[in-house]
């Protein structure tokens, strides 16, 4: 797991060597040496060098300790990492360098990522496979240049709408949406994003919408076809 937050997610009181030789130490893998030797390698994968071996988080900026909590992520050789909105708290150009880390650690590890974010410029340059969801269900789901390209989830192309882009190609017109979010302790009864929907009708209130084949993706939409 990579966290969100860089400065909430490291142990202030375990130097960089101590958090990236903990997993194996947990999992025992490894004597002292041997962890070291491991948490020293995975600092230079990560563009981290060596002499901050003993050093302590707040002497770091936040893509250093990011890049710090994706070693750590990297430790047991995982298959899969849950990147929870792990560029959010950067400046900009330190999540490019961060995300650009993140490909190529993939190539290098053959690794999958299960990453979560809200913001689809970001999806847009890492994903492959995307899933936009509402109120904890998934409202489209299929390969990133079908959603991209012919979205057609009122919700999904409200999203895009909102994504500023210097690319004309990107840019979709405005999707008016009104009203307030339901409590998901208490999901209405139908779609749960009718309440907000412009192209709603009495059938989308009383029955959810099922997930279903629709230009290259999933799509649960009782209005789908319809949406240009």
């Amino acid at each position: 797991m990579v966290f969100q937050n860089p400065y909430g997610s490291l142990n202030p009181r375990k130097t960089v060597g101590a958090t990236l030789a903990e997993p194996l130490a947990i999992n025992r893998r490894g004597d002292r040496p041997a962890r070291e030797a491991a948490a020293r390698a995975m600092m230079d994968r990560v563009g981290l060098r060596q002499d901050q071996f003993g050093r302590y988080p707040h002497m770091f900026s936040g893509g250093q300790r990011q890049r710090i909590a994706i070693a750590r992520a990297l430790m047991l050789n995982p298959r899969v990492v849950v990147a929870d909105e792990p560029v959010l708290a950067l400046d900009v150009s330190i999540q490019a360098q961060v995300l650009n880390l993140l490909m190529d650690l993939q190539e290098e590890f053959r690794l999958a990522y299960l990453f979560i974010s809200h913001d689809l410029s970001v999806v847009r340059h890492i994903a492959s496979e995307v899933m936009v969801m509402y109120l904890g269900r998934a409202v489209e789901q299929g390969p990133k240049a079908s959603i991209f390209a012919a979205p057609r989830h009122p919700y999904t192309r409200a999203l895009l709408a909102a994504t500023p882009s210097v690319d004309p190609a990107h840019r979709r017109a405005a999707v008016p949406i009104t009203g307030e979010l339901p409590s998901p302790l208490n999901p209405p009864p139908g779609c749960a994003f009718a309440s907000r929907c412009p192209y709603v009708q009495p059938r989308c209130t009383e029955h959810r919408p099922e997930p279903r084949l629709l230009e290259g993706h999933l799509v649960a939409c009782h209005r789908a076809e319809e949406i240009d």
